[in-house]
């Protein structure tokens, strides 16, 4: 399993170690490290920022949909490889989220103490069964106008990782796509480790739109694409943990 294997890696990696439990870690320090052409961090709705900031004094509850075309697919990665790995898994039934996600937000430092990194490990309320467990950090690609929401997933000989765009829409909310086009743009690449390092871009593209409804309901709408067709929905809504 590479659920948790990876942390102290990464912290060995910077220098630093894993910071101890917090229960208002973020996935990043501030969002003011997006800010760029096209974003603005002070823009966004104070929730919106808050959930970035502070996510893990937030509870997840999750909807999801999958296309009849990819759904085959997504129950065959699931079963065979998702699950026995403790990533990836996406759900594949609505009941699969019924009872909502738990997650955990463990800060990665460096040599001075600095957040570098966050792993935000995803499971299922009901089950305990680990969905997600990935690396947030912001980067800047080789001729980006700004930085973009870096997401690594460790698999067994490598990883999948993500590079997702901000942008601001006109009412406080927040948007991350992956939507670039060639080699070395946002979007999604797989990386295989050997005695020789190889990485491939993948025609996943990934939308997420974190906004607060005429309720005051912190949400996410989050749509993952192949070859340009939606396979996937899922919609969060988010609430403060008591």
């Amino acid at each position: 399993m590479v659920a948790s294997d990876w942390l102290q890696a990464e912290a060995t990696r910077h220098g630093g170690s894993v910071a101890d439990e917090d229960p208002s870690a973020g996935l990043l320090p501030s969002m003011s490290l997006l800010d760029g052409p096209g974003f603005d961090a002070s823009r966004l709705h104070p929730a919106v920022r808050d959930f970035y900031e502070r996510t893990a004094s937030w509870r997840m509850e999750v909807w999801t949909s999958w296309s009849p075309l990819f759904w085959p697919g997504g129950e065959l990665v699931a079963r065979l490889w998702g699950r026995r790995v403790e990533q990836l898994a996406l759900p594949m039934r609505p009941l699969d989220v019924a009872h909502g996600m738990d997650s955990v937000v463990t800060p990665i430092l460096d040599a001075r103490g600095d957040q570098v990194a966050a792993a935000w490990t995803r499971a299922l309320r009901a089950t305990g069964r680990t969905v997600f467990s990935g690396a947030y950090s912001t980067r800047t690609l080789p001729g980006a106008d700004r930085p973009s929401v870096h997401v690594a997933f460790p698999l067994e000989s490598g990883n999948l990782q993500v590079f997702l765009r901000p942008s601001n829409d006109v009412d406080g909310g927040f948007i991350l796509e992956s939507s670039g086009d060639r080699f070395g743009d946002d979007g999604a690449y797989v990386v295989v480790r050997g005695r020789r390092s190889h990485a491939a871009k993948v025609p996943l593209r990934e939308s997420f739109h974190v906004y607060v409804d005429p309720h005051e309901t912190l949400r996410t709408d989050h749509v993952l694409r192949m070859w340009g067709m939606p396979a996937l929905r899922l919609h969060y809504k988010l609430e403060p943990a008591a």
